[in-house]
C-alpha cells in the first residue's frame, strides 16, 4: 500500500499528517474532528491487523513517529477546552481522510493554505499552546503506541512459549543414564544433548530473528525494539527459572549442561542483534543463568554460603538457592551437593525472615507493564529530524497540499 511507504527511514504517513496538522493549526483549535478521524483510522487498522505482525509493526512505527513530533510540538495550555467533535465517517486511508477533510478543517479554523514555516524541529519558543483536542489526541496516540507494542510483544511470547517447555529439560534420549561408562559413550551423550538442545533453542532464535527483521524493516525506533526484546527475554527468564525450581528432575548436573548450551544460543543472538536492538536482553536472563551455573558447578560441598550468595548467585535469594540446592542431584559424576552446614545456615536465615516471606517466595513474576514512558521515547529520538517526504500521488495532485513540498526548517 502506498500509505505504508518510508522515506529516509521515516513513515511517510506520519510525517505528512504532522506537517498538515501544523499547517492547519489543528493543535491550536478549540474544536476540530481531524484528530478523531486519525485515531479512528489507527484503531480500525489495528483491529484488522491484530494477527499480522508486519502491519502492526508499521503502525507502531507510524504512531510512535507521529507521537514523537506531537510531543515535541505541544506545550500544555492553561485553558483546556473539554468539548470535541467526533466524526467516524470518511474514506479508507489517512490520505483520503485528509484530502476530503482539508477544506472543512482549515476553513473552520480560519487558516490560510500557504506554508506556515512552522514545520521543522520546534524550539521552546515555537511550541504550540495546545488546546484540549490536541492534548486528547496526544493521549490517544500514547495509548495506541502502548497497545500495539504490547500486541507485538505478547505475540512473540506466545510463539516461543511452547519451545520453552522443551528447553528446560533434556530429552530422555539425550540424558545421562549412568555415571559409569567409557569416555566415548559420555562424549556421545554430550553430542546428543547438544544436538537436541539446538533444535528447540534455534527455533526460539529464529522466532526472535523473524520479529526483529519485521521491526527493522518498518523502522520501529531502536529504543522501542530493544525494550521489547528485553521484556521478552525477561519472560524467558521467568518461565525457565520457575520451571527449574518446580521440577526436581530439571535440577540435575546433566540437565544444567543441557540448558547452558541452549542459553549460549540466546547469547549469540544478542551479539548478532547488537546492543542497540537487543538492549539488556542478555542481562534479563540472570536468574536462569546463575541457577544453571550452580547446577554445573563442581565441588559444591566445598563452597561457603558467602561464596554462593555473593559470588556465584548474587541475584538469587536465599529461598531460591535453598530450593535449587536441596533438589540438586548429580546424575553424571555422583558428587555431593551443598554441605549440611550451608543448608542449615540457609534454614536459619529463612526462619528469621519467615514472617515477611510470602508463600512460594522462590518464584519470580512476569512483568507485563509498558517499561518506558513517552518522555523517554522522545528523548531517545532527540536526533530524529522531520523528513522532507515525497507526498503520495493523491495529495501531490491537490493544490491544497502544496505546502508539503516546502522544505523543512
Amino acid at each position: 500500500m502506498e500509505d505504508k511507504r518510508f522515506d529516509n527511514n521515516r513513515p511517510v504517513a506520519a510525517c505528512v499528517v504532522y506537517k498538515s496538522l501544523l499547517q492547519w493549526r489543528s493543535f491550536e483549535a478549540e474544536k476540530t474532528n481531524i484528530f478523531d478521524r486519525i485515531i479512528h483510522t489507527i484503531r480500525l487498522s489495528t483491529i484488522r491487523s491484530q494477527d499480522n505482525i508486519c502491519d502492526l509493526a508499521y503502525w507502531l512505527s507510524a504512531t510512535s513517529t507521529l507521537l514523537f513530533h506531537v510531543q515535541n510540538t505541544l506545550k500544555a495550555s492553561n485553558k483546556q477546552n473539554a468539548a470535541s467533535h467526533r466524526s467516524r465517517t470518511s474514506p479508507a486511508t489517512i490520505f483520503g481522510r485528509m484530502a476530503q477533510g482539508f477544506r472543512s478543517s482549515s476553513m473552520g479554523m480560519g487558516t490560510s493554505t500557504g506554508y506556515s514555516g512552522m514545520v521543522g524541529q520546534p524550539n521552546e519558543q515555537s511550541k504550540v499552546d495546545a488546546k484540549y483536542p490536541a492534548l486528547l489526541f496526544k493521549q490517544h496516540l500514547t495509548a495506541y503506541v502502548e497497545k500495539i507494542y504490547g500486541m507485538i510483544r505478547d505475540a512473540l511470547k506466545k510463539e516461543i512459549g511452547p519451545f520453552l517447555n522443551l528447553c528446560i529439560q533434556a530429552p530422555k534420549s539425550a540424558r545421562v543414564r549412568s555415571i559409569r561408562g567409557s569416555s566415548k559413550s559420555i562424549h556421545s551423550n554430550i553430542v546428543a544433548k547438544q544436538q537436541a538442545s539446538n533444535i528447540y533453542w534455534q527455533s526460539i532464535a529464529n522466532k526472535l530473528d523473524h520479529t526483529l527483521n519485521i521491526l527493522s524493516a518498518n523502522h520501529v525506533p531502536s529504543m522501542i525494539t530493544s525494550t521489547m526484546f528485553s521484556q521478552v527475554f525477561s519472560y524467558i527468564n521467568v518461565q525457565l527459572f520457575n520451571s527449574l525450581l518446580l521440577r526436581r528432575e530439571c535440577c540435575s548436573f546433566s540437565n544444567g549442561e543441557y540448558v547452558k548450551v541452549g542459553l549460549q544460543e540466546l547469547e549469540q543472538w544478542c551479539v548478532r542483534a547488537t546492543n542497540q536492538l537487543a538492549g539488556t536482553s542478555w542481562d534479563e536472563l540472570q536468574h536462569i543463568r546463575q541457577a544453571v551455573g550452580f547446577l554445573v558447578l563442581h565441588q559444591k560441598a566445598q563452597k561457603s554460603l558467602d561464596e554462593i550468595t555473593n559470588e556465584l548467585c548474587p541475584i538469587l535469594s536465599t529461598p531460591q538457592i535453598y530450593r535449587i540446592g536441596t533438589m540438586f542431584w548429580d546424575d553424571k559424576y555422583g558428587t555431593q551437593g551443598l554441605s549440611a552446614h550451608v543448608i542449615g545456615r540457609m534454614r536459619i536465615l529463612m526462619a528469621e525472615d519467615s514472617i515477611n516471606m510470602p508463600n512460594n517466595s522462590f518464584l519470580i513474576d512476569v512483568d507485563s507493564s509498558i517499561p518506558f514512558t513517552m518522555e523517554e521515547m522522545s528523548q531517545s529520538l532527540s536526533d530524529f529530524k522531520l523528513s522532507d517526504v515525497d507526498p503520495p500521488p493523491l495529495l501531490r495532485q491537490r493544490s491544497d497540499f502544496h505546502f508539503l513540498f516546502q522544505p523543512a526548517d
